[in-house]
C-alpha cells in the first residue's frame, strides 16, 4: 500500500463510494431472481442498478468538486488528487446514465470491481503484514459499510424515482 497518508485517505474515499456496489448488485439479483419472469415493480429493480451506480458517481463528483472549492486550478487539482486515474475511473461511473450502457448492467459491476480490488488489497496487506494496524483495518471496514449503505440508498432512490415517473406518465395518458 502507498505510504502516503493522503493517498490512503483518497483510497478510503473511493472505497466509501464504490466498493459496496458488487455486494449490493449480487444481493439484488439474488433477491429478485425469481421475480425476473414476472412483470412487476420488483422485477425492474435489477435494471435500475446501473442508474443507482451512476448516482453514486454523481455524488462522488460533487464531493470532489466540494474538496477543490474555491480553487479549481490545475495546480490544485494535481495536489488534491494523488491517484488521479482512480478518481477519473470513479467519475466515469456517471456514463451509466447513458441508456445504451445502463442496459448492460454487468458493465457497471465490472467497473466497480476496480474499487473492490482496493478493499481486497487492503485486507491482503493487513493480513500478510507482521505489523497489522487495526485502526487502518477498522477505517477500511467502516468505509465499506458506508459504501453498502450509500449504494443501497441510491438504488432505493432510483427505484422510487422510476416508480414516481411511471405513475406520472400513466396519469398523463389517462
Amino acid at each position: 500500500m502507498d505510504d502516503n497518508f493522503f493517498a490512503y485517505l483518497q483510497q478510503l474515499e473511493l472505497i466509501a463510494f464504490f466498493s459496496g456496489y458488487p455486494l449490493i448488485y449480487a444481493a439484488t439479483l439474488v433477491l429478485t431472481g425469481n421475480q425476473q419472469l414476472k412483470k412487476n415493480f420488483i422485477s425492474t429493480v435489477p435494471s435500475l442498478l446501473p442508474i443507482g451506480y451512476a448516482l453514486v458517481g454523481t455524488l462522488f463528483l460533487g464531493y470532489q468538486l466540494k474538496k477543490l472549492y474555491p480553487d479549481y486550478s490545475l495546480d490544485n487539482i494535481q495536489l488534491t488528487f494523488i491517484q488521479p486515474w482512480l478518481v477519473i475511473w470513479g467519475i466515469l461511473s456517471m456514463l451509466f446514465y447513458i441508456p445504451a450502457l445502463s442496459k448492460r448492467r454487468v458493465l457497471s459491476l465490472i467497473h466497480s470491481l476496480a474499487f473492490l480490488f482496493l478493499l481486497l488489497r487492503d485486507f491482503f496487506f493487513q493480513f500478510s503484514s507482521s505489523s497489522a494496524d487495526k485502526s487502518m483495518m477498522s477505517n477500511t471496514m467502516k468505509m465499506y459499510i458506508d459504501s453498502l449503505i450509500l449504494n443501497t440508498g441510491t438504488i432505493i432512490i432510483a427505484a422510487l424515482l422510476y416508480f414516481l415517473f411511471k405513475k406520472y406518465k400513466a396519469r398523463l395518458k389517462a
